[in-house]
C-alpha cells in the first residue's frame, strides 16, 4: 500500500508538450502508450493496454482520428491516452460521448492538457482518501485480514458509485430536449372561420 501511495502520488500523464512532435508508426504508438500508462495493472498473459486491433476499432468507431498514410501524430497519442484511461472504468460507448471529435489541434491540446491536470490533482486526492479508508490496514495492533477485505469492498463500492455518477451526468448532458408542439399558424381563412363560429 505504501509503495502504491508513493507511486501514484508521483505518477503523471505526459503533457501535450511532452508528447513526441513527429510522425509515428503503429508499433511506436503502442510502445509509447504502454509506457505512458504503466500505472494500470497488467496481468500476465493478458493483452497490452492498447493493440493494433483496438486502435483500428477506435478509428472505425470514430472516437479518434484516422492515421494519415499509416502514420500517427501527438493528436492520436492524446486521444489514445484519454480513451485508454477512461475505459478503465467506463464503457467505450460512454467514453465516445465524453471526448469530442473533429476539432482543431489547438482545441485537442487544450482538452488534453486539462485532462492531464485533472488526472494529476485527482491522483493526489485519491491517495488522501485511501489513507483514510485504509487506516485499519495500517493498524499494527490488528492481526486479522478483515481490514483488508473491508478496504477491497469499500473501494469497489466507491468505484461503482462514481461510475454511476459519470454515466448519469453523461446521459443528462446528451439527453434530447422534448420537442414543443408546433404553434398553429394564424391565417385569414382560420380567422374567418373563428368569426363565423362565434
Amino acid at each position: 500500500m505504501r509503495r502504491w501511495d508513493k507511486y501514484i502520488t508521483r505518477f503523471s500523464l505526459p503533457t501535450w508538450d511532452e508528447l513526441p512532435d513527429f510522425d509515428l508508426y503503429m508499433d511506436q504508438v503502442i510502445s509509447l502508450v504502454g509506457r505512458f500508462l504503466d500505472l494500470f495493472p497488467h496481468m500476465p498473459g493478458s493483452d497490452p493496454i492498447v493493440t493494433p486491433s483496438t486502435i483500428n476499432n477506435y478509428v472505425r468507431m470514430k472516437i479518434m482520428p484516422a492515421p494519415v498514410k499509416k502514420k500517427y501524430t501527438r493528436i492520436h497519442l492524446a486521444y489514445l491516452i484519454m480513451i485508454c484511461t477512461l475505459k478503465q472504468s467506463l464503457s467505450i460507448s460512454v467514453v465516445s460521448k465524453i471526448i469530442p471529435m473533429n476539432i482543431p489541434e489547438a482545441e485537442v491540446r487544450e482538452i488534453y492538457d486539462d485532462f492531464v491536470m485533472r488526472h494529476r490533482s485527482l491522483c493526489r486526492l485519491c491517495t488522501e482518501q485511501v489513507k483514510q479508508l485504509a487506516a485499519d490496514v495500517f493498524d499494527l495492533n490488528r492481526k486479522d485480514d478483515a481490514a483488508v477485505k473491508h478496504l477491497v469492498v469499500e473501494s469497489a463500492i466507491y468505484s461503482h458509485l462514481y461510475k454511476l455518477l459519470t454515466e448519469k451526468i453523461v446521459a443528462l448532458s446528451i439527453e434530447p430536449k422534448p420537442e414543443q408542439e408546433p404553434v398553429p399558424e394564424t391565417t385569414v381563412e382560420s380567422v374567418s372561420k373563428k368569426s363565423e363560429n362565434e
